[in-house]
């Protein structure tokens, strides 16, 4: 079904027509500029603090953050929380370039397997895009290098996430997005934090929807971030 088929169908579900020519233009001119709301004080600060408020947040959400200095610190970093929440060594990974390139050979009884997430699949390691210091929020979007099931299945998820790419506010993060070559991937998660809910007698229940534990792993290579 072509777009405008589907746009037809929601208006007249809708009982409305074709929007004036007005509502038309400010809808086009929204989109094209992307204009920014009232952004946090409390992102605008120097890049040391700026990293520092992104793993306050985080941990305020009930994740955890460990911070290595080089890829090679990845493998040992994994291996020793893994070991500390009694877990198997076993993992479903994301086939993106950066984690494949991580010396997972340095930890041999650390058995990563590349691709979706199955099931039966207790830990993932998902390639980090952006953190945003604002919330403590991973951006993970969607590609074949970042399968959405690695954020949703497992009952851990492991984020491995350079310094650089940890932003402000949300906007620039969403900056970053939109100046990758194709911008809008399928999907794009903003995960803060464990999945939880306290519908049920207002009693809090981590991993409701989705993983109960969210741990960040923070690789170093932001001169400007270290304080």
């Amino acid at each position: 079904m072509s777009r405008q088929a589907i746009l037809g169908a929601i208006r007249r579900g809708l009982r409305r027509g074709e929007l004036p020519e007005d509502q038309k233009l400010g809808l086009r001119a929204r989109l094209t500029a992307h204009p920014r709301h009232l952004i946090p004080a409390r992102s605008q600060v120097p890049r040391p603090a700026q990293i520092a408020l992104f793993i306050r947040n985080v941990e305020k959400e009930f994740g955890t953050v460990a911070r290595v200095t080089d890829a090679a610190g990845i493998p040992p970093a994994v291996a020793e929380y893994l070991a500390a929440q009694n877990l198997p060594t076993a993992f479903a990974m994301a086939p993106h370039p950066e984690l494949r390139s991580i010396p997972w050979d340095s930890r041999p009884l650390l058995h990563p397997r590349e691709g979706r997430a199955e099931p039966t699949d207790l830990v993932s390691v998902q390639h980090g895009y952006a953190g945003i210091a604002e919330t403590g929020t991973l951006m993970l979007p969607s590609s074949p290098e970042r399968p959405t099931t690695l954020n949703l299945l497992c009952d851990t998820a492991i984020v491995v996430l350079r310094v650089s790419n940890v932003c402000g506010p949300y906007e620039d993060a969403w900056d970053r997005l939109r100046a990758e070559p194709g911008f809008m991937p399928r999907n794009v998660m903003l995960v803060t934090g464990p999945s939880r809910s306290a519908d049920i007698e207002s009693t809090l229940e981590l991993g409701a929807h989705g993983p109960r534990r969210v741990h960040v792993i923070l690789l170093d290579d932001d001169p400007a971030a270290i304080g």
